[in-house]
């Protein structure tokens, strides 16, 4: 089958546009933000919507069948650690992510740039970014975490790097990149990118941005031949990333040079202060082609996602409800709670009243308390199914009021009492 005849099984469409409630609003009185469906070989995503993080094929403590219950629509997998562990050609063998995890639904996988890049710095899972940036400072390009070696070392045709679990050296590249999110086999995967930081220099951030658009041409470029190579595996949509960290024009140049790519999509991640992310995603927004979707790369807080929806984006992942859970921080409408904290002993009511999660329907806070304290997993398990229930609920509820026009009121209402 010919990669493009492939290609029709997957697309995108809008429904229903935010209104702008501002006086005198350009673009046709909308804002960026809107409602749509992404068509994929394993089903539909109505979005927006909140795509759970299964890092290495699953989501930690949660069985797929849970994440479907609790209204999960997509579930996001991790090239860098499924390369290191078991190996790609694993999961070709056993027919792609999904049917290795036994997930029927839409799959996506990022690239492995983020963690190629924050593991080879030290940053292990965050790269920081709230830090005082003295970027044009000597030495703010090669910034590493106190007292970890530099386990990643780039160069204009790929990345060598040390896995983080043994040491081995390997080498990714765009071209091995799309090999691996091939045999990996999501239905949307993303381009390889170099991930930059806010401690970088103005002139690392454009030399970055140039390697990055060189690298977009170069994933297009085996992704199709690939899908040639590959036509016996269900059509993989290829989403570039946005990179340019804080700069106007260079986050506009980057929309605009691979906004004019063959991609199925986009993602928008890399350096930005928490301040700024409604900014930095309007302009990409502007620039990126209307028709197709728009994915927003490690956000899970409320105000990011209102601010993200706002702002055009159609989709979002995040690890943070999960990783939040094994900490016994559980989500509700008044903020995050802790539930290792000694007034939940006797509290025999829901994580929260009215939820209609697995675990608020069948479980008490003294029960979930005690299990945390007594250190059995499987309270870890009950908050995540809570968490994560919680967060696409949120985006869900969001989705239908962009449709009835209550988008702003719902916004206020939520944040208002969240943030309290």
């Amino acid at each position: 089958m010919h990669p493009q005849s492939q290609q029709s099984s997957f697309s995108f469409s809008v429904r229903n546009r935010l209104e702008d409630t501002t006086p005198g609003a350009g673009n046709g009185g909308h804002r960026h933000g809107r409602t749509g469906t992404i068509t994929t070989p394993h089903g539909e995503i109505r979005t927006p919507a909140f795509i759970p993080v299964g890092t290495k094929a699953s989501v930690k403590a949660v069985l797929p069948g849970a994440m479907a219950e609790l209204g999960a629509q997509a579930l996001l997998a991790n090239a860098y650690h499924l390369y290191l562990q078991p190996g790609a050609d694993i999961l070709d063998e056993a027919g792609g992510l999904g049917a290795f995890m036994n997930w029927p639904g839409p799959t996506f996988t990022d690239s492995g740039g983020f963690q190629v890049m924050s593991l080879g710095s030290g940053f292990k899972k965050v790269i920081t970014m709230d830090v005082p940036v003295d970027a044009d400072k000597a030495g703010a390009d090669d910034r590493i975490a106190v007292g970890k070696e530099r386990l990643a070392h780039i160069d204009d045709d790929g990345v060598w790097f040390k896995s983080h679990l043994n040491g081995d050296r390997h080498r990714f590249t765009p071209e091995i990149s799309m090999q691996v999110q091939h045999q990996l086999g999501a239905d949307i995967m993303f381009a390889f990118d170099e991930l930059t930081t806010l401690m970088n220099s103005r002139g690392y951030q454009e030399e970055s941005l140039e390697r990055t658009r060189l690298w977009a041409l170069r994933c297009i470029a085996e992704h199709e031949r690939l899908t040639g190579e590959r036509s016996h595996r269900p059509y993989q949509a290829l989403f570039g990333v946005i990179q340019g960290a804080q700069y106007e024009d260079l986050r506009r140049k980057a929309s605009a040079d691979l906004g004019a790519m063959n991609f199925d999509g986009f993602g928008v991640g890399g350096a930005l202060e928490k301040e700024n992310l409604g900014t930095i995603l309007g302009w990409c927004s502007d620039e990126l082609p209307e028709n197709k979707p728009r994915h927003l790369l490690g956000i899970s807080e409320p105000d990011d996602l209102f601010t993200g929806i706002e702002n055009g984006a159609d989709t979002f992942d995040c690890v943070s409800p999960t990783r939040v859970a094994r900490n016994s921080a559980f989500y509700t409408p008044d903020g995050r709670w802790n539930l290792s904290n000694s007034r939940f002993k006797r509290d025999f009511t829901p994580l929260v009243d009215g939820c209609d999660c697995y675990t608020c329907t069948h479980y008490t806070r003294a029960y979930i308390h005690h299990l945390f304290k007594a250190k059995e997993m499987v309270s870890a398990t009950l908050i995540s199914i809570h968490n994560e229930r919680f967060v696409v609920r949120m985006v869900d509820d969001a989705r239908a009021a962009i449709d009835d026009g209550t988008f702003y009121e719902l916004k206020d209402e939520v944040l208002g009492r969240y943030y309290a």
